[in-house]
């Protein structure tokens, strides 16, 4: 098995999550919703990116 390109998905996946999480905050949701988002994004990295992408706050 070949995993050198292992490190690279994971940056992408952090990358991906970093940037939701930034613009989940400067959403203009209320609290409750953003702690939510932020929660399945961090515990559930890329699904959690995915239904953030399609369904996540959008908007200042």
């Amino acid at each position: 098995m070949n995993f050198s390109g292992m490190g690279l998905w994971g940056f992408l996946v952090l990358v991906a999550d970093i940037w939701a999480i930034v613009s989940t905050v400067q959403s203009s949701a209320t609290t409750g919703k953003k702690v939510l988002w932020i929660l399945l994004i961090a515990f559930l990295p890329v699904l959690g990116f995915v239904l953030w992408l399609f369904l996540g706050p959008r908007g200042r």
